[in-house]
């Protein structure tokens, strides 16, 4: 079984990565980017992926995603604005799964993670380091093209706006986020 802000949280984390598969499915459908068809059809893969294996998750700890409103992703393009070029959307997308790769890190971290929930971490957690290494090495190759200070300056700002997103959220779920790592922390069930 699993409680009420578990069941939350593994339902944002679903919501999620569902939002970045219909982000890279539109992108690998759409994009003109010389190279990038591979990568991003990759990536929207194992975003759609890591969505079943949260739906999965759920479902082995007797439970149903919950429908929740915003994806985090939704929240980032209301920050930050419509990314303008594919060096922009890169940006955004490296923003993003640091803070994804920080956030499961974190839920790693805790006392008694569930051996349901830890697993779909693992297994989640070695594609996101696959995806940063291919955005970071695709945005060094931007700069050739837009300039090392352009391509600095739009990480800056997507960078800006992850922060804005994740303490808004943090703010408006306080109460289930830290019950959650907080009872970690004490060594409770998570």
């Amino acid at each position: 079984m699993i409680d009420e802000n578990n069941r939350w949280l593994l339902s944002f984390y679903r919501t999620s990565e569902i939002g970045g598969a219909l982000f890279f499915g539109q992108l690998a459908r759409t994009t003109r980017a010389a190279g990038m068809q591979q990568a991003l059809t990759r990536h929207f893969a194992d975003e759609a992926q890591h969505a079943c294996y949260w739906t999965d998750c759920l479902a082995s700890l007797g439970a149903e995603p919950m429908r929740l409103g915003e994806s985090y992703q939704d929240r980032y393009l209301k920050a930050a604005g419509l990314p303008a070029n594919f060096m922009e959307v890169l940006a955004v997308t490296h923003a993003f799964e640091r803070r994804v790769m920080g956030q499961y890190a974190r839920h790693l971290q805790l006392e008694d993670v569930q051996p349901e929930i830890r697993q779909t971490l693992e297994r989640i957690v070695t594609d996101e380091r696959r995806h940063l290494l291919w955005v970071r090495h695709a945005l060094r190759e931007m700069e050739r093209d837009y300039g090392a200070d352009t391509v600095k300056q739009a990480r800056d700002r997507f960078e800006a706006a992850d922060e804005l997103v994740y303490r808004q959220l943090v703010t408006e779920h306080r109460d289930r986020m830290e019950d959650l790592f907080a009872r970690g922390r004490e060594g409770g069930a998570s």
